[in-house]
C-alpha cells in the first residue's frame, strides 16, 4: 500500500503506458472492432490496455482489487479496502470513428471514497488528475500545469450545458426534462463522455449530465470535478459514481439542475 502521493504517481505512470498503447492503435488500419452483448463496440486496444493496467497493478499493488469495463468488477473490496477502477478507453465509439475525444480513466477507491483520479486524452494532448484534499490539475500541451477551478456562474440563464446523446435520455423517459434544462441555459453543446465533466472542472462549462453510465465512466470525473470545487452526484442527488447516472456541475447550479432533470 502506498501513500496518496505514491498512488497518484502510480496512476500517472499507468496513464503513460495506456497512452502509448491507445495512440499506436488510433486510426490504425486493421483495427479489430467487435460488438459486446449490449451492442456497444469494443476494440482490441480496449482489452489490451486493461490487461496491461491490471498486470502492472498486480505487481505494484498486489493487495488491491481491480474493477474494469472490459474484464468486470471482480470482487468487492473489503470494508475500508482499496479498489482501482479502470476504463481503458472512455469514448470507444469516437475512437473507432477516428474522433480524438477519448480517454483512459483511472481511479482509486478507498472505502466508499474516490481518492485518486486520472483522465488522460492523448489525442487531445490533455490530461487531468486529482487527489482527495489536494486539488485538481491539468496539462494541455500549452503552458504550465494548471490548477482547475469551476466557474462562478450562478444563474442557469448564463450557464453552458453539456449532455449525453438524446437516445439515452429518451430511453430513460427524461428527454423532455433535458430539453427543458437546455431551454433554461444560455448555451448547449453535447461534448459527451468524460470531456463534459473535464470542461466543468476547467470552468469552461457549468453542467454536464448523463442518464445511463457505469462506475468506470464516472469514478475519475467525480473526484476531478469535486477537487476543482464542483459537485458531482447521480440523478437522484446521491454523491456517488456507481449510481447509473451522472451530474457534474460548478456546485452553484446543482440543485437547480436536479430540480429539472433529477429523479
Amino acid at each position: 500500500m502506498g501513500s496518496r502521493e505514491d498512488d497518484l504517481e502510480l496512476a500517472l505512470e499507468l496513464a503513460d503506458v495506456a497512452d502509448s498503447m491507445t495512440v499506436e492503435s488510433f486510426r490504425a488500419e486493421g483495427l479489430v472492432v467487435e460488438n459486446k452483448p449490449d451492442q456497444t463496440p469494443v476494440t482490441e486496444a480496449d482489452r489490451a490496455v486493461e490487461r496491461k493496467v491490471r498486470a502492472l497493478l498486480a505487481q505494484a499493488r498486489p493487495g488491491d482489487v481491480v474493477a474494469g469495463e472490459e474484464y468486470g468488477p471482480g470482487e468487492e473490496a473489503a470494508d475500508g479496502g482499496r479498489r482501482w477502477i479502470v476504463d481503458p478507453i472512455d469514448g470507444t465509439k469516437n475512437y473507432v470513428r477516428g474522433i480524438p475525444v477519448w480517454a483512459t480513466l483511472l481511479a482509486l477507491e478507498e472505502g466508499e471514497q474516490i481518492t485518486v483520479a486520472v483522465a488522460s486524452a492523448p489525442a487531445l494532448h490533455r490530461r487531468w488528475w486529482a487527489a482527495r484534499h489536494n486539488g485538481a490539475f491539468m496539462t494541455d500541451g500549452v503552458g504550465d500545469t494548471k490548477r482547475l477551478r469551476v466557474s462562478g456562474v450562478s444563474e442557469l440563464a448564463e450557464a453552458q450545458l453539456s449532455f449525453a446523446g438524446f437516445e439515452d435520455w429518451e430511453a430513460k423517459g427524461r428527454l423532455d426534462a433535458l430539453l427543458e434544462l437546455g431551454r433554461r441555459c444560455w448555451r448547449t453543446r453535447a461534448f459527451g463522455d468524460f470531456w463534459g465533466y473535464m470542461l466543468v472542472a476547467e470552468g469552461a462549462v457549468e453542467i454536464s449530465c448523463e442518464p445511463v453510465v457505469e462506475l468506470w465512466d464516472l469514478a475519475a470525473p467525480q473526484l476531478i470535478v469535486e477537487e476543482a470545487g464542483g459537485r458531482f452526484t447521480d440523478l437522484s442527488g446521491e454523491a456517488r459514481a456507481g449510481g447509473g447516472s451522472g451530474v457534474g456541475t460548478n456546485g452553484l447550479l446543482h440543485e437547480a439542475v436536479l430540480e429539472i432533470v433529477g429523479l
